[in-house]
């Protein structure tokens, strides 16, 4: 990382380098963050790059893998020595894992699923949570799904990954509610023109979903220092704030 102190606010996205990721780390982009731009692909990441600066705006690029513990833990050092803070995490990144009967799943692909969706994220909110302190309006929001509220046969590794994610970012909120300016929500995309979406439901006509484009203002609103609520659940498909552990409207 080449870049060094800024007056915009500091946005961490990961999974920056397509999707809802993409679109969100654009959609900041033009409402005047610096992005953080994480993503595994150095060639996907600086194409992100070129495009945000093709609005006019700065990214920071940071090829990494997020099962690399150890490195989201340099993360958070290298950010507090170039800006002192960070005002903006965007926990985009997942996986989808295997669609299987729980007792079918190999092992090793279901810990690689709590590894990305729920580890990765709890070792984001350690690195992080003391520089989100340090902002003035420190706003972090992770992408949820109706899988973790559904159950549905087959779905085992990703609703447990969800479920887990909720209850984390939950008892984030509650341990940042009264001790600092940070908030900590959830955003149910609901199905959008994604590669996962695509992966999950392959019979599925794209053209009759939302993008991710359409989705990123509302994260972007999420995330503005006047919104204040926290511990919350943002359903786009209802465009609605819901509390977490209610069951969620059928879109």
């Amino acid at each position: 990382m080449t870049e060094h102190a800024t007056d915009a606010r500091i946005a961490v996205v990961t999974g920056a380098s397509r999707g809802i990721g993409r679109a969100v780390a654009i959609a900041l982009a033009k409402a005047g963050h610096h992005i953080v731009a994480l993503a595994r692909t150095q060639g996907a990441l600086d194409e992100l790059d070129d495009e945000i600066r093709a609005l006019g705006g700065s990214a920071t690029l940071v090829p990494l893998d997020l099962t690399d513990g150890p490195a989201i833990d340099r993360l958070g050092l290298s950010l507090y020595e170039r800006y002192g803070r960070v005002d903006v995490l965007v926990g985009n990144a997942g996986v989808l894992g295997p669609l299987s009967p729980l007792g079918h799943v190999d092992p090793r692909r279901f810990d690689e699923v709590m590894a990305v969706n729920v580890t990765a994220n709890w070792r984001l909110i350690r690195s992080l949570d003391p520089l989100l302190r340090q902002s003035a309006a420190g706003r972090a929001v992770f992408m949820t799904s109706g899988a973790a509220h559904k159950c549905r046969a087959y779905w085992g590794p990703y609703a447990i990954s969800k479920a887990a994610l909720e209850a984390m970012v939950r008892t984030y909120a509650a341990e940042t509610q009264n001790t600092s300016a940070v908030t900590a929500n959830l955003f149910n995309p609901g199905p959008l023109r994604t590669r996962m979406r695509a992966q999950a439901m392959p019979g599925e006509d794209p053209m009759t979903l939302r993008t991710p484009e359409d989705a990123a203002p509302w994260i972007v609103r999420m995330v503005e220092p006047g919104e204040t609520r926290t511990g919350l659940l943002f359903d786009f498909p209802t465009e609605d704030w819901l509390v977490p552990q209610l069951p969620l409207p059928e879109a």
